[in-house]
């Protein structure tokens, strides 16, 4: 992401000189619909992957703390870094109503589990410290797109509200629904590997499972993301490993989405550095940003505060694990993606701004710097 947007910056250096490669660019990542990409084609294939070769046995031993942090934590987030942007946009004199900035807190507040895989596998990150960050990132993003879109409901709805009834509908057709048809087209999948002995069939079950899976999910309007999730964890843990898949299989499946997650996370960062090509950069706007980063890490670390005071004593946890998921928790395409999908009316061009500013800060800053931080802090 760093080369990109170091080559974007050039491309933006040599117009000055001839505009003519840099307009081929523009136009060129102007034609790419960023959010559909990610959210429809990439992200189902890096969650399965990122699932695959999660520890289901410390998940499940992490899974309270784990549950607490996608959800509650998600949630006080949102409003923690709703209230915040709606004080610093004061601030500016930009008059943005209150909706809109939890809109804002709802699509900044879950960990992006692309990033956050990319980054821990090369952090040496303690086992337990890694299972809760990456378990909270596989989850909250499901979670945190459903907080979004109820948001989001409620600030296109006439007046802004909208029935109680509603809101919980949403919540249960989206989670309930995506863990239950991610664990049935788990099941489907053990069953049928477990039939079979040929590795290359079995690789392409785990596709087909997939692609076909987070169709079926976005048709039904339940949660794609916990369906893929939930049938990543079925598939990779032990149990299934050890009685439907060979060594053989097991190995190639493995190392098919190893090599999947490496291809597709190259692309997503440099799309994502390419972006800088198509923002029209406002000086306000920025400096919003700017102010909003610590801000969003405050929330973050009062959000995690609760549920790590509540299992401490139950669980064993790393020294400073709160300051170090706060560091570790980065934010990335996901978060630029929802930003995209706002309408005009909702400041659309205002929170793009904020979002690239804290996703930039969050990859480049965080990402490269947590190795260090959790050496200094465990």
């Amino acid at each position: 992401m760093l080369i990109a947007i170091l080559f974007t910056l050039g491309l933006m250096a040599t117009s000055l000189v001839n505009d003519s490669l840099l307009n081929y660019a523009v136009q060129m990542m102007s034609q790419i619909d960023f959010k559909t990409l990610l959210l429809d084609v990439m992200l189902s294939f890096l969650l399965f992957a990122g699932a695959l070769h999660t520890n289901f046995d410390q998940l499940k031993v992490q899974r309270w703390p784990i549950l607490m942090f996608a959800t509650l934590g998600v949630l006080a987030s949102t409003f923690l870094v709703g209230g915040f942007t709606y004080g610093v946009l004061s601030l500016f004199g930009l008059s943005v109503n209150f909706i809109y900035c939890l809109l804002f807190g709802a699509l900044i507040s879950p960990t992006d589990p692309i990033a956050v895989l990319g980054i821990l596998k090369k952090a040496g990150v303690p086992k337990k410290l890694e299972t809760k960050i990456v378990g909270e990132s596989l989850f909250n993003d499901g979670v945190g797109v459903v907080i979004f879109l109820t948001i989001f409901h409620i600030a296109s709805s006439s007046g802004g509200h909208i029935e109680p009834f509603e809101i919980v509908k949403l919540f249960v057709e989206e989670v309930g629904g995506g863990i239950v048809l991610g664990l049935i087209f788990g099941w489907i999948t053990y069953k049928l590997m477990k039939s079979i002995d040929n590795y290359e069939i079995e690789v392409i079950m785990t596709l087909a499972m997939v692609m076909g899976g987070y169709l079926l999910a976005s048709k039904l309007h339940f949660s794609g993301p916990l369906m893929v999730v939930v049938a990543g964890l079925y598939v990779g843990n032990d149990t299934v490993r050890g009685t439907a898949m060979s060594e053989m299989t097991e190995r190639y499946v493995d190392k098919f989405w190893e090599l999947l997650d490496l291809f597709l996370n190259a692309i997503l960062f440099v799309l994502i550095g390419l972006e800088l090509l198509i923002l029209s950069f406002n000086t306000q706007y920025v400096l919003a940003g700017f102010i909003m980063i610590p801000l969003i890490l405050l929330a973050r670390y009062i959000s995690l505060t609760i549920p790590i005071k509540f299992y401490q004593k139950k669980l064993e946890f790393v020294k400073n694990t709160n300051l170090i998921m706060t560091w570790g928790g980065l934010r990335g395409g996901i978060s630029i993606a929802l930003a995209l999908s706002l309408s005009d009316t909702m400041h659309r061009d205002l929170f793009i701004h904020i979002t690239y500013i804290v996703v930039i800060f969050s990859i480049l800053v965080q990402g490269l710097t947590v190795g260090k931080i959790v050496k200094k802090l465990t």
